[in-house]
């Protein structure tokens, strides 16, 4: 018998199950759906029109269309299909809260058509949803036996790039879209019941020697097409994604974007800050791997990474006395743990030590991007 497909959904929000209404089914806000920016969803810009043309805007919108194109060619070593890289989408933009967020991916989910009603497409679809929903909001429970739960549901080494890849943009996204309506002091809305990233336990960075390693086996350079040999030559001058380029170039395409993405957000970046802000984000998320990777070439104040190592409360201490510090940790950590939350009481203080709007949204956006970055290593590998 042929598998029943269904083209609706009943409700705005991610469900492992079709629904069987015939009809058809708009979304709460149908409207999102169509938006000229795909990045920052038409916010108004109207009094700082500059900063939505920034460099490091544009390319982060180049890959919008290459992890969401509009149709997918399903085969048999790509089997995500458009429907899978939305819901996925979704299930992420939920775990952050931000509703513009939520409205456009629910927006363009409602339309595609669902898996069909066999019990291994249901195990599939619910697999990856937890398993997106955790990389976000606990990374630290991705382990080796998560990881390989997705090749059992038939999910091939490019389908686990890519789908990481989506977790881990989708992130970045949230965080980009909370900076920008925070510049324009829209008023931040609590939804209660909704989680926020706790920080990782403190035994996770015991080791200052652990490296990470991949599970999915690295693209032999002996079969590498020609774009994917590029790629993975250009990214080596870069540490954060020297380890992952052999990985991630599964998709050069993908890499090569995510690459220019980090070098337009750190052309700039004073070096200190930077270092600050990567191992508060590895810290929060925790991965050791870029929490000691970042802390072999740290050069500023001494005491302060052993601070952030043991936590909330001497990060505190520390940080008492370095208004300029406190600034940059008190904005990275409300962006990191809650997007949704993040708001101007903590834009403001970094603009009052001095940094111009554009800096600003740099170095918040680099902390977005080490989110990612930490995820792309969880979810591909883990530290050893």
């Amino acid at each position: 018998m042929e598998p029943r497909r269904f083209s609706g959904k009943s409700h705005w929000y991610h469900e492992t199950q079709s629904s069987r209404c015939p009809a058809d089914v708009l979304p709460l806000v149908p409207e999102a759906a169509w938006v000229d920016d795909r990045l920052l969803l038409d916010l108004s810009l109207a009094h700082s029109p500059a900063l939505a043309q920034l460099e490091w805007i544009n390319e982060a919108r180049k890959l919008i269309p290459l992890l969401f194109p509009e149709s997918v060619a399903v085969t048999r070593l790509h089997t995500l299909s458009s429907y899978d890289r939305l819901s996925t989408a979704l299930t992420v933009a939920q775990v952050w809260g931000v509703q513009r967020l939520c409205n456009h991916y629910a927006a363009l989910l409602a339309p595609q058509p669902g898996p069909d009603s066999s019990r291994e497409s249901n195990r599939r679809l619910t697999q990856i949803t937890q398993f997106a929903r955790q990389l976000a909001i606990s990374p630290t429970v991705i382990d080796d036996a998560a990881r390989a739960q997705l090749d059992e549901v038939g999910l091939s080494w490019f389908d686990r790039v890519t789908f990481t890849q989506i977790i881990g943009f989708i992130g970045f996204q949230a965080r980009v879209v909370a900076i920008f309506q925070a510049l324009q002091g829209q008023p931040v809305r609590w939804v209660p019941g909704l989680d926020m990233l706790q920080d990782a336990a403190p035994e996770h960075f015991g080791q200052s020697d652990s490296h990470w390693r991949a599970d999915l086996p690295p693209v032999a350079i002996s079969h590498a097409s020609e774009s994917q040999l590029k790629a993975l030559a250009a990214c080596q001058p870069y540490l954060a994604l020297r380890e992952l380029s052999h990985t991630l170039v599964y998709d050069a395409e993908v890499l090569n974007l995510l690459r220019q993405l980090c070098e337009r957000l750190s052309d700039g970046l004073d070096d200190e800050d930077r270092s600050l802000v990567t191992l508060l984000t590895a810290r929060i998320n925790g991965s050791a791997a870029c929490f000691n990777d970042t802390l072999q070439r740290w050069r500023g104040e001494p005491n302060l990474p052993e601070a952030i190592r043991n936590g909330e409360r001497a990060l505190l201490a520390w940080s008492h006395n370095h208004p300029r510090e406190r600034a940059i940790i008190q904005a990275v950590q409300q962006l990191t743990r809650a997007p949704d939350r993040f708001s101007a009481a903590q834009l403001t203080p970094l603009l009052d030590q001095g940094y111009s709007a554009d800096a600003a949204l740099r170095l918040l956006a680099w902390g977005g991007l080490c989110g990612w970055i930490n995820r792309l290593r969880m979810g591909l590998g883990s530290d050893r």
